[in-house]
């Protein structure tokens, strides 16, 4: 039977002086707590502390990075179970979702997916044996097995992965009675939401007019106005904030900004609220609405996060039957220096007003991102994100922007995951690969062992706690 093995010296340097230099600082940094500042896991695991269902249900169901692999491959998503928008029939047999799962398993093979994956068999179940179809009903009535236990409840779950805090991101629609229920039962230290409000800024979103009704009803806001738009966003984010929010969270296609006049805001408002934007007018609204939230920050003290250039929802097909975050959407060329002007002009030298910063797009490292961010007080990098969660993703990331951003103005490592299993493995590759870095530069010369000690600890776990104001 192959055997799953996770080699102690994994991702490490070939060069057995680096190699050793990693392993030192490595040692220093592997048991920290850990800081999930961003991600996208279910509140409800953490507010009603039930047991997760079955294997299938909690690490394929809802985890793009497998099923959008799979479905490469020509395999259906509602083959694998994966709910429809219109709740239309899928596949409910869950033994025989797992089984497709594994008889496909080496179509991970080399990708951060596998290593995650691998991780949390080994470490978080305890299997030896590796997963492929002659041990698919093993996997599955294992895990099952184990998931049903007091030791595999999410809030155990939480002291196990040694979690100091994660926070989850909800839209400006959510009421959040899940963060209601964490705060009265006195987690809510551990477990805070993100303001998400690109439901209500995108014209594009689906239903947009809707949810500006929508957004109103939940505000007592009269959003027939610009001003009274914008106090609904202020009425929002003092009621996430509440709830524990230190952040906002932007997923926009472009990292357009803008300024214009009042009268222009209102023009364009009294447009975009009819659902008669253009696409250069709803590219605008954007912007301007992304300075308004700057401006807000300064006001509440929360940090901003852009997470821009995804091309969302690319396969129609897909999106029509199956809705959003599927799998399909696409990174593409992303511009920041023209594009984050106005804002920059307006608040880029703010020193309590912090902006994160995310990229799809590795050609603007060096040229556009790391520059921006080694100037303006307000910028900070966020660590690569999605398609560059990586080693090579991390790699290229600390090659191209340290030489100009240096370490203190990148944001620390996030998750940005859904599959709340995966977390402490994602860490685990960010801070072997942090400290691969800081070994090269050691055995460079470049800095000295003391340094990097110090920098390994602030990768792995400063940097992310201070950009995200956490205490």
């Amino acid at each position: 039977m192959p055997q799953l093995q996770l080699h102690p010296d994994r991702l490490f340097p070939s060069d057995s002086n680096v190699r050793a230099i990693a392993r030192e600082l490595y040692a220093s940094v592997k048991d920290l707590p850990i800081i999930s500042p961003h991600g996208h896991t279910d509140p409800s695991w953490f507010a009603n502390n039930t047991p997760f269902d079955n294997a299938a249900d909690l690490l394929i169901k809802p985890d793009h990075y497998v099923f959008r692999m799979l479905y490469s491959q020509g395999i259906k998503l509602t083959d694998l179970g994966v709910p429809t928008a219109d709740g239309s029939a899928t596949s409910t047999d869950n033994r025989e979702i797992w089984r497709l799962f594994a008889t496909n398993y080496h179509l991970f093979a080399a990708t951060p997916s596998r290593m995650w994956l691998d991780h949390v068999f080994s470490e978080v179940f305890g299997f030896t044996d590796k997963l492929d179809s002659s041990t698919a009903d093993q996997y599955f009535d294992a895990i099952n097995e184990q998931l049903a236990t007091p030791e595999f409840l999410p809030r155990a779950l939480l002291d196990r992965f040694n979690i100091e805090l994660i926070a989850t991101t909800e839209s400006a629609l959510d009421t959040l009675p899940h963060h209601q229920k964490i705060q009265q039962d006195g987690l809510g230290h551990r477990v805070i939401t993100a303001y998400r409000p690109d439901n209500v800024v995108d014209p594009d979103y689906e239903g947009f007019t809707d949810n500006l009704a929508e957004f109103g009803r939940i505000t007592g806001c009269d959003i027939s106005t610009w001003a009274g738009y914008l106090n609904a966003h202020r009425n929002r984010r003092a009621y996430f904030k509440s709830m524990g929010a230190t952040s906002t969270d932007h997923g926009h296609p472009t990292a357009r900004t803008a300024n214009l006049s009042l009268s222009e805001c209102e023009a364009l408002y009294d447009i975009v609220k009819q659902g008669k934007a253009t696409a250069e007018q709803a590219d605008t609204f954007r912007g301007q609405v992304l300075t308004e939230m700057a401006g807000m920050c300064l006001e509440d003290g929360l940090v901003m996060q852009l997470h821009p250039g995804s091309v969302r929802n690319h396969n129609a097909q897909l999106f029509s039957q199956f809705g959003r975050d599927k799998g399909a959407d696409i990174p593409e060329r992303t511009e920041y220096v023209r594009a984050l002007k106005p804002l920059l002009d307006k608040y880029g030298n703010e020193p309590n007003f912090t902006l994160i910063l995310f990229t799809l797009d590795e050609t603007v490292y060096s040229r556009e991102l790391a520059p921006l961010a080694g100037h303006y007080p307000c910028l900070r990098l966020g660590p690569p994100w999605w398609f560059h969660d990586s080693p090579e993703g991390m790699r290229r990331f600390r090659q191209q922007a340290t030489e100009t951003a240096g370490i203190f103005n990148t944001a620390g490592f996030n998750d940005d995951t859904r599959a709340f299993l995966s977390i402490p493995a994602r860490h685990d590759v960010a801070r072997r690969m942090d400290c691969v870095s800081l070994a090269e530069w050691v055995s460079d010369h470049r800095i000295g062992l003391d340094e990097a000690m110090t920098l390994a600890y602030e990768m792995a776990y400063g940097l992310a706690k201070r950009a995200y104001k956490l205490g």
